[in-house]
């Protein structure tokens, strides 16, 4: 299995990504060949090896016209599908990069992923560093993606909402679940587009996995700091004990931490305990579920669980303590895996509906209607939620 390993002890942005892919080997002109295609005739990629810190990498120019940097997701994903120098694999994984940066900005701006629009990394200099990462990865025959904990470094950074603090708010929502480390440089050492690559991309954070090393590249950032390189290494090697039939199909996921909170109650009414659990979802809980159980002295109960970010903690043991009968909770940290998804709208033959687009093995996908747009969808042309389930599964299937 080849691996590639991201150290990103200077943090990560698409350029430092393109530049170490490019110093790996991916020839610039497949890059540019490829997001030529996209319908971005006039943009020129050019790489030159450069010095950081006394550290050899490679620093990549994008050039284009000046532009209205403004687009939404369909918009970018149509660009994307249109691209025919690029790899029907490539195309996933960059829509799938700019999907996790589409669903951070629509819970920071508190609107659908649908609506929301892109302002730094609509722009096309940021299309190039991600289409072209994916283009890299894909070239390179990368397997897995693993990669170190990445520093986010401190202070403010001024967006297009205005001044905010490090790291703001969309790169801070992509980094949930993945481990961080301080950083005393006051840069923004790790940009929107670098954390959704790596949130796309790697499968477990840690220090470098056992292999044999076959090659390094490194890919320079735009910064001169103190004391250390602007620079991102990504590590190439080959593992022989990862070569299993079993792996060689294996799903690709995302690993977070959650917390589970728990409780045993006996002396809640049914109605008490849905309308605890109906608080709880609305406080932004990953799931709430009720199992039945045998108390002490013999007394029927049920085992009242919570599944939740570490954040939401707080505020849903106050709702716990307030909306039922418990006079206690107990929590645990757990490890979760989970499918690859991605948000998508299908244009039916009965009107938009909203899915999940979950990655299998060998590229296969599986998606699956969102519950409330199905019904209201259902009770708007009068049909059956079996019917708009059918609309959207001939919907999807026709889809490229």
């Amino acid at each position: 299995m080849r691996i590639a390993y991201f150290d990103c002890f200077s943090g990560i942005s698409g350029d430092m990504t393109l530049g170490a892919l490019i110093d790996l080997g991916v020839p610039v002109d497949a890059i540019q060949s490829g997001i030529r295609s996209m319908g971005l005739d006039s943009i020129n990629i050019t790489a030159e090896v450069i010095k950081k810190a006394g550290f050899r990498a490679v620093q990549v120019r994008i050039e284009h016209p000046p532009e209205q940097a403004h687009r939404h997701l369909h918009t970018i994903e149509e660009m994307i599908d249109r691209g025919t120098a690029i790899a029907p694999e490539a195309k996933l994984m960059a829509k799938r990069i700019f999907g996790l940066i589409g669903e951070a900005e629509a819970k920071m701006h508190n609107t659908t992923i649908r609506k929301v629009h892109f302002h730094e990394v609509g722009a096309i200099d940021s299309i190039a560093d991600i289409v072209g990462a994916a283009i890299g990865f894909h070239a390179l025959g990368i397997e897995r993606v693993e990669s170190s904990p990445v520093p986010t470094g401190c202070g403010s950074v001024t967006i297009a909402h205005g001044l905010v603090s490090i790291p703001a708010p969309a790169t801070a929502e992509l980094l949930r679940g993945i481990p961080i480390v301080s950083s005393t440089i006051e840069r923004e050492l790790t940009t929107p587009t670098g954390a959704a690559i790596l949130k796309a991309m790697a499968e477990n954070f840690g220090p470098m996995p056992t292999m044999r090393l076959t090659s390094v590249g490194y890919g320079a950032g735009t910064y001169d700091l103190p004391g250390q390189a602007n620079v991102l290494r990504i590590a190439i090697g080959e593992s022989d004990l990862l070569k299993t039939p079993a792996l060689q199909y294996a799903i690709p996921l995302e690993h977070d931490q959650v917390v589970v909170l728990e409780t045993n109650i006996d002396d809640s009414t049914a109605e008490d305990l849905a309308d605890c659990a109906r608080k709880l979802i609305e406080a932004g809980a990953l799931d709430v579920y009720q199992t039945p159980c045998v108390m002490k002295k013999g007394r029927s109960g049920v085992l009242l669980t919570i599944v939740c970010s570490p954040s939401r903690v707080p505020s849903l043991e106050q709702i716990l303590f307030l909306e039922s009968s418990t006079i206690g909770i107990r929590r645990y940290a757990a490890d979760r895996d989970k499918l690859i998804r991605q948000q998508v709208t299908l244009e039916t033959s009965l009107g938009p509906v909203s899915a999940k687009v979950v990655q299998l093995a060998m590229g296969q996908t599986r998606m699956t209607v969102e519950y409330d747009d199905a019904r209201d969808l259902a009770a708007k042309c009068q049909k059956t939620l079996a019917e708009v389930r059918q609309a959207a599964a001939n919907a999807w299937s026709t889809k490229d």
